[in-house]
């Protein structure tokens, strides 16, 4: 059987685990977060729960484009 090619396509559909929250910025405004379980590296930030769910897949894109090109392990969600 043929593994599927690793590349930027096959993990950006992968079924990440997300872990999302509230906290108090440093200007005391609240922000929202998700979080990449299987990167721990990954935070992506924003002002409202929607626009963090919206805009939280350019950034894993991003991130995941230089973990590639820099040959680092990614570890994959758990089936």
């Amino acid at each position: 059987m043929n593994e599927p090619v690793k590349d930027l396509d096959y993990y950006m559909n992968l079924n990440w685990t997300l872990v999302e929250g509230e906290d108090i910025g440093f200007d005391g405004n609240p922000y929202h977060y998700i979080e990449i379980k299987e990167i721990p590296s990954f935070t992506f930030c924003a002002k409202t729960q929607k626009r963090a769910r919206e805009n939280y897949k350019h950034q894993l894109k991003l991130s995941l484009q230089v973990m590639l090109e820099m040959g680092e392990e990614i570890t994959e969600p758990c089936a």
